[in-house]
């Protein structure tokens, strides 16, 4: 069952690095929506990422770890390492940002929310085929 159930979530983890890119630094949506729906597509990614890793996760859980893994960059922020880790590694600043946003907390629980139940409703259809 693991096996079956990670292909479409490496899959998904695939698809969702470029789209929220495109969506966060594609210049096609008003900057503050765009940094908003790239945080919410981030935590959807973290999701999907804690599924990765267990598959067996309720949907649930694994948008509370995703939440709480997403808070703790976003804290992180408040501090200059971030900073120093995107001076030597420059992919960095995609991982854990460049400045802390209050606002990015709620995308990031839309994210992960929305993430949970498109995962809840796709177990569902599965268990019922």
């Amino acid at each position: 069952m693991p096996a079956r159930r990670r292909a479409p979530l490496l899959l998904v983890a695939v698809l969702l690095v470029p789209v929220g890119l495109l969506v966060s630094r594609g210049g096609l949506l008003p900057a503050e929506l765009a940094d908003g729906l790239g945080a919410a597509l981030y935590a959807a990614l973290v999701v999907v990422l804690v599924l990765l890793a267990a598959p067996r996760t309720r949907p649930w859980v694994a948008a509370a770890v995703a939440l709480g893994a997403c808070v703790a960059v976003e804290l992180l922020q408040l501090t200059p390492l971030p900073g120093r880790a995107a001076q030597a590694v420059p992919a960095a600043r995609l991982v854990l940002g460049s400045g802390y946003a209050t606002g990015d907390l709620l995308w990031y629980a839309a994210g992960a929310g929305v993430a949970a139940l498109v995962d809840a409703r796709v177990r569902r259809s599965r268990a019922v085929a």
